[in-house]
């Protein structure tokens, strides 16, 4: 996808990392109906692409994506009925579910459904100038893009339910030491690209088999854990 009108950029690259670029730079990388539409088709493709072995996702422009489009609202009927036509119909399943490790470049602002997505993200990586939130709550709406799911998925209830509640921006460094964000680096896009590369060129079998174990801790019990690792990796292991 390279038309300077498509809402985000798809590149794979000769070591096998697939780059997604948000592309709305003149309106902050706000997600809106015709990029969720490209993100589905995108991460559906690397999904299927046994060449790709890693996916970063960022953006272009000054900020990596300041939410939702609102203007999409006034369009519909009334605000559930917008946001039952994007339930239809999201990239969070598709995000979350890829094979291969992520990784997320962010800088300026990650609020609502950009922090979200990055939330979905193995690796999530931020320029010092980053803020992330979830304003939802200050507008009279839920976190509805997968928010109350994933945050609490990376930081537990006690540390997410006050950040969602009051809307709270906070800035990278602060997120880092929540366990929002992984690292505020230097320069994201070299230090990202990088991340993406050496998680590429791990053993396919292996990078996938450790991230379904680890995600399979979140919602198991300790037995039924350890079973799933056992069995995940008798599989991604060479028979000697």
């Amino acid at each position: 996808m390279r038309d300077s009108d498509e809402p985000i950029r798809l590149e794979v690259e000769a070591d096998g990392v697939a780059v997604v670029s948000l592309h709305r730079p003149e309106k902050l990388n706000i997600y809106n109906l015709a990029m969720r539409d490209a993100l589905i088709e995108a991460f559906t493709a690397v999904a299927d692409d046994p060449e790709v072995r890693a996916l970063l996702l960022r953006a272009d422009g000054r900020h990596f994506s300041a939410g939702a489009d609102l203007s999409e609202f006034g369009s519909a009927g009334s605000v559930m009925a917008a946001r039952a036509i994007r339930w239809r119909r999201d990239p969070w399943i598709p995000l979350w579910t890829l094979p291969q490790p992520t990784v997320v470049a962010l800088h300026g602002y990650a609020l609502g459904a950009g922090l979200e997505m990055a939330l979905l993200c193995d690796v999530r990586l931020a320029a010092s100038d980053t803020k992330v939130g979830l304003p939802e709550t200050r507008l009279g709406m839920l976190p509805s893009a997968g928010g109350t799911q994933s945050l609490v998925r990376a930081i537990g209830p006690a540390a997410a339910l006050p950040l969602i509640l009051t809307a709270a921006t906070i800035d990278a460094q602060d997120a880092v030491r929540r366990g929002v964000l992984t690292a505020v680096v230097d320069d994201v896009e070299v230090e990202a690209r990088a991340v993406a590369s050496r998680l590429a060129g791990l053993p396919s079998a292996v990078a996938q088999a450790t991230r379904r174990a680890l995600r399979a801790a979140v919602d198991l019990p300790l037995a039924g854990g350890l079973d799933v690792e056992r069995r995940l990796a008798r599989r991604a292991t060479p028979n000697p």
